[in-house]
């Protein structure tokens, strides 16, 4: 029980001690150890890579799990140690909605069969998602999270510690200041053991200055203790400032390798970015090409209703049938030919159709009663109908 009462006011002595210094120090009343120059760009350097790769780390931690409360709970596993479950991805929630109600709207139908491809690109498209998030939380948030809660927590230990053994080389140095100047006020005060004559008669008031005499000299003596004893805590304290100085230096200096680290991890990063979109891509341009060889309810409707007895006499028939197209007796028109640049490669379904490679120019045009997903395709000798959502119609 004294020791640790003893450990406790020494505790409260030191950091009253600190407190006084800091205080003297903002009021410019006390000198300040002042760090060369390289090692307070080291620590400038730190900060700013402590502020940026928090800020980096959040708004990633965003773009992967844009729901908070997801976030909070995923926090919340990982500190507990517990494995986090599982979650449906967004798209893949999509493509499931889609392909039970292809289920209910009959298969069979336009729409039906169109809501169960596109119910399965969307859960291939969730998929692809789910691994991008894995790849990118292994690759690039652990180990900027790992940066933050491990070794900045160390160089914020390591850098507190050296504040508070520089308060405390201050505080030494303004001892030994002090009793310096304590020591030169008393060497000046009269010795009247010296000065007096031999044949010096004692009255009552001479009896009286050599007491004030020999208390002057006793005063002496302690000041010379004190100072002996503040230079040798001066001399210990800068022992552990330099040696701590050194610690927290080299602890700075390893910013350059952390730098290293999170720029290999940026480019792991950016990898995974791009396969994900690139999987994606070429996802969506596989359900185009489907969709594109699917029948158009649109087109359907439009014939159905065209086609009434009550509007169309016997032996009658539109100025274009789509179906009994043919190609090779189809003739641009003289005006409304338009150029359009191809954003996707297409294989042709049939010969009446016209292949085509991404980013060639091609020459397009419409016809009457053709369907208005598709476009007459030129290039060189060769044409064919084209579908309209892999062009660029160009002004």
């Amino acid at each position: 029980m004294d020791f640790n009462v003893k450990k406790l006011a020494s505790g409260a002595g030191l950091f009253l001690t600190r407190a006084v210094q800091f205080t003297e120090e903002k009021l410019g009343q006390a000198e300040k150890t002042e760090l060369d120059a390289q090692f307070e760009n080291l620590m400038s350097r730190a900060d700013c890579t402590k502020h940026w790769t928090e800020k980096i780390y959040r708004q990633t931690e965003v773009l992967l799990q844009p729901n908070p409360s997801a976030r909070i709970e995923e926090f919340l596993f990982e500190k507990l140690d517990w494995k986090v479950p599982s979650r449906v991805t967004n798209a893949e929630l999509l493509g499931q909605y889609m392909q039970d109600a292809a289920k209910e709207f009959d298969l069979g139908t336009p729409y039906g069969n169109t809501l169960e491809k596109v119910g399965e690109c969307e859960k291939r498209l969730g998929e692809a998602e789910r691994e991008f998030l894995q790849t990118s939380a292994i690759s690039f948030l652990t180990p900027l999270r790992n940066f933050l809660e491990g070794d900045w927590r160390t160089i914020s230990k390591e850098r507190r510690l050296l504040e508070n053994l520089r308060l405390d080389l201050d505080a030494c140095k303004t001892r030994v200041k002090k009793a310096k100047v304590a020591e030169a006020k008393a060497a000046t005060a009269p010795d009247f053991q010296e000065t007096r004559p031999r044949n010096y008669v004692l009255s009552a008031s001479a009896s009286a200055t050599l007491d004030w005499s020999k208390s002057c000299e006793g005063n002496l003596s302690v000041i010379l203790f004190l100072l002996f004893q503040a230079e040798h805590e001066l001399r210990i304290a800068q022992t552990e400032f330099d040696r701590q100085a050194e610690v927290t230096r080299l602890l700075l200096e390893g910013i350059s390798s952390t730098h290293v680290n999170h720029l290999r991890c940026l480019h792991e990063f950016v990898e995974a970015q791009a396969a994900y979109y690139k999987q994606c891509h070429l996802h969506m341009q596989e359900l185009q090409k489907e969709l594109g060889r699917l029948p158009n309810a649109f087109a359907l409707n439009s014939t159905n209703a065209i086609a009434t007895p009550s509007m169309v006499t016997e032996g009658s028939s539109s100025p274009v049938e789509t179906d009994t197209l043919k190609i090779e007796e189809v003739q641009a028109p003289a005006t409304g030919t338009r150029k359009a640049r191809v954003l996707y490669d297409y294989d042709a379904a049939d010969s009446s159709e016209l292949s085509l490679l991404a980013d060639e120019l091609i020459t397009v045009y419409t016809v009457p009663g053709m369907d208005s997903d598709w476009l007459i395709g030129e290039k060189g000798n060769h044409k064919g109908k084209v579908p309209v959502t892999y062009l660029e119609l160009l002004s």
